[in-house]
């Protein structure tokens, strides 16, 4: 039986939502990944205590639940500072492909929590990303279903 929506004594209706889930790989961040799961445990913090004042159930179990998520998130992060050495491609790398038909693509490899690809930010864990690690200049590795070759490790 679900307990989404319980009647308890008092008649007040309570909305118990189930954790998000949690990634099984290693969680790597950076610097600002980093910042942002603190960011996000400071914003679900306030945004409990204005649900609670507003007496709105329903935005107090969202945002319960979202600062267990990032609290997890926290409290498992390996912060990995960035490497100077660009020879090969790392964590926290920029990587700059070029493609058969001359359209240069440019990813910076991060946390999954950072990751925003419309924006170049590639989760360590993504299969292009996975491809590109211990690759250097000139490399070639397959992206977007054809070769591309690496031009730049920033």
């Amino acid at each position: 039986m679900s307990s989404a929506f319980i009647r308890e004594q008092d008649d007040i209706v309570r909305e118990d939502l189930a954790d998000r889930p949690v990634s099984p790989h290693r969680n790597l961040v950076t610097p600002d990944g980093f910042a942002k799961i603190e960011g996000e445990i400071a914003r679900q913090q306030a945004e409990i205590e204005r649900a609670a004042k507003a007496d709105d159930l329903h935005a107090l179990a969202l945002a319960q639940r979202e600062l267990r998520y990032w609290t997890s998130r926290r409290g498992n992060a390996e912060i990995v500072q960035p490497i100077a050495d660009k020879s090969h491609v790392r964590f926290g790398h920029r990587v700059t492909l070029k493609l058969a038909n001359g359209e240069e693509l440019s990813f910076r490899i991060v946390g999954e929590d950072e990751a925003d690809p419309a924006r170049g930010l590639l989760p360590h864990v993504a299969p292009l990303a996975k491809d590109l690690f211990g690759k250097s200049v000139g490399d070639i590795v397959e992206a977007i279903h054809e070769n591309a070759k690496i031009i730049d490790i920033g």
